[in-house]
């Protein structure tokens, strides 16, 4: 008598985990980032959600995938100026891809990157400076200088000098060789 139950369930199951596949997940996240590029935040962040969760479930939380969607998540909060939400996100994806991948690999770059952008807007400058000379200096190693990604990196760091000399903030930042050498050029152009 419980076998038709047991066999119920099982096809449940296999039509619900049919589409949980981080593959899935993977769709779920180019949705939400082409509605994101759209403008359309409140289309994107569910899609965003579900993938992180269908990521979180298949693969375990530490898994770099689930930090891609962490980072997602908070790349979108962030365009949509909800800084406070979107901090804790970045930092959640920068350890779980210290923990996997380690501190010397791009894809903690990235994060890193990420997590030094969203300072800069919030111009707390002093915390994004190092984070930028620390994503500086993996693309460097691991891509060389002329890899797209360093010198994508790079000009982000550039940019941002130029966003703290605006503010006259410049005392905030460090004594770093790159960053003294970079403002002293870009206050004399």
């Amino acid at each position: 008598a419980a076998e038709p139950l047991y066999q119920e369930a099982l096809a449940m199951r296999q039509a619900l985990l049919g589409d949980r596949h981080p593959d899935v997940a993977t769709s779920l996240n180019n949705l939400a980032a082409l509605y994101r590029s759209q403008g359309r935040y409140e289309a994107a962040e569910p899609l965003y959600q579900e993938a992180l969760a269908m990521r979180q479930a298949l693969l375990g939380e530490a898994h770099p995938a689930v930090a891609t969607s962490l980072n997602n998540l908070a790349a979108l909060y962030r365009s949509q100026g909800r800084y406070e939400a979107a901090e804790p996100l970045y930092l959640q994806a920068l350890q779980i891809d210290i923990a996997a991948l380690g501190e010397d690999h791009p894809d903690t770059a990235i994060d890193v990157v990420n997590l030094a952008v969203l300072y800069t807007v919030l111009e707390r400058f002093a915390e994004a400076e190092p984070l930028y000379l620390q994503a500086i200096h993996v693309f460097d190693q691991r891509l060389g200088e002329s890899h797209p990604n360093t010198q994508t990196v790079y000009n982000n760091f550039v940019g941002f000098l130029r966003r703290v000399i605006e503010s006259g903030q410049t005392d905030r930042l460090s004594d770093h060789p790159t960053t003294q050498a970079l403002l002293q050029q870009l206050q004399q152009s």
